[in-house]
């Protein structure tokens, strides 16, 4: 009984310290999802009208942003693991992340905006995946059986954050335009920043032998940690692939109003937040390996429910599985990558978070393929990639296991 009352007793200030720095945390989350979420719905409405960038310079800018973020974060990432060095990653992030969004106030040439992303903005997007892992050391050693739990009440907060992020970018255009919108912007990563130097504590480097990439342990063989990672780019291509061609097909397939498309993704957003929370407490009793795979299964049904209906009722009334998807793939798939790759949280939350750019990047092609056959064929190809990610997960559950 005394060892019960004692262990208790110990854990309470272990639990008040945990709480202490995920605070901060989250108000990080916040800006720095906030921060996104009011420049990139809009960034080719700005290229287009405040540069006057043709199609040609659009899609120039639209390849090279992204491809330049999943080379710098990568980078990022493995320099990550390697020392005490992740809290000042992310004020140097966050800063770059000022610098950016305070130059395109007042910058207006193509080819120095261009520059200025494929380095700078590409090196603040190490704050995703860089505030993740730094979430994951500090479970890891306050609370290790509450981090897969953690991570995803930390994905929330981002999701919340896309969730009046679009809208409140929409007021600040009607207001002050992209002057005001990038200005925020700018506000916003410079609260990341003050956050990070005030109130997180600099985090103790990795044991020598999970710096060393080489020499660091896996919990899967090399091939199957490539096949997960292929799976997830399977699965989150058609978060942007279907997204892009919503309202084209709401309009031109199912001859509806085209602003349906934001009720529908409202209300999926509205129903991810709860169901992140849901997935992350049955942590404690599911495999992650399980949840996972739940949740690429609802990906099938729902991208096959969409390649199929007849109206936009039940595209609506099919957005708790999509969220089930969203909220399985983008909350327990972090968590389920940092665990296949123990003590190189940076390395493996950036290996997860990349999926998500070259997902896109491939989308934009599928697009066009769309375009062609009709915008019913993207929830055809979605279903099809879906499908392709969720038998890749379970080959490699399966040779896991035969190991």
């Amino acid at each position: 009984m005394t060892t019960t009352t004692d262990s208790a007793a110990s854990a309470r200030p272990r639990l008040r310290g945990l709480a202490r720095t995920l605070l901060p945390l989250s108000l990080m989350f916040l800006a720095v999802g906030m921060g996104t979420a009011v420049v990139f719905p809009f960034i080719a409405l700005f290229l287009n009208t405040e540069l006057h960038a043709g199609p040609g310079r659009v899609t120039l800018f639209l390849v090279a942003s992204p491809l330049a973020g999943v080379l710098v974060t990568t980078l990022v990432g493995r320099l990550s693991d390697r020392g005490p060095y992740r809290r000042w990653i992310l004020v140097i992030a966050a800063l770059g992340g000022v610098t950016c969004t305070g130059l395109y106030t007042v910058v207006r040439d193509y080819w120095v905006l261009l520059a200025l992303s494929v380095s700078v903005f590409a090196l603040s997007g190490s704050l995703f995946p860089q505030t993740f892992a730094y979430a994951r050391q500090v479970l890891e050693r306050d609370s290790p059986d509450r981090a897969a739990f953690g991570i995803s009440a930390m994905r929330t907060v981002f999701s919340l954050a896309w969730v009046g992020g679009p809208a409140l970018a929409a007021l600040l255009l009607d207001v002050g335009g992209f002057r005001l919108l990038y200005g925020v912007a700018a506000g916003l990563y410079l609260t990341a920043a003050l956050v990070a130097v005030l109130r997180l504590e600099t985090l103790p480097a990795p044991p020598r032998e999970t710096a060393d990439e080489s020499s660091t342990p896996l919990t899967v063989p090399r091939p199957l940690l490539w096949a997960t990672v292929a799976a997830f780019v399977l699965l989150q291509t058609p978060m942007t692939l279907a997204v892009q061609a919503l309202p084209l097909f709401i309009s031109r397939d199912l001859h509806a109003e085209a602003s349906a498309a934001g009720l529908i993704l409202g209300l999926c957003a509205a129903l991810e937040i709860p169901l992140m929370l849901g997935l992350g407490a049955l942590t404690t009793r599911f495999r992650l390996s399980t949840l996972v795979r739940i949740g690429a299964a609802c990906a099938v049904v729902y991208y096959a429910i969409g390649w199929a209906s007849p109206n936009v009722w039940v595209l609506a009334a099919a957005q708790p599985v999509n969220a089930a998807f969203i909220a399985a793939i983008s909350g327990v798939g972090i968590t389920y990558m940092q665990d296949m790759m123990p003590g190189r949280p940076g390395h493996a939350t950036t290996l997860f978070t990349n999926t998500f750019p070259i997902g896109a990047m491939l989308a934009g092609s599928l697009l066009g393929v769309a375009a062609h056959f009709g915008y019913r064929s993207a929830w055809a190809i979605s279903t099809g990639l879906c499908l392709a990610g969720l038998l890749l997960l379970l080959v490699a559950r399966a040779r896991r296991t035969a190991r």
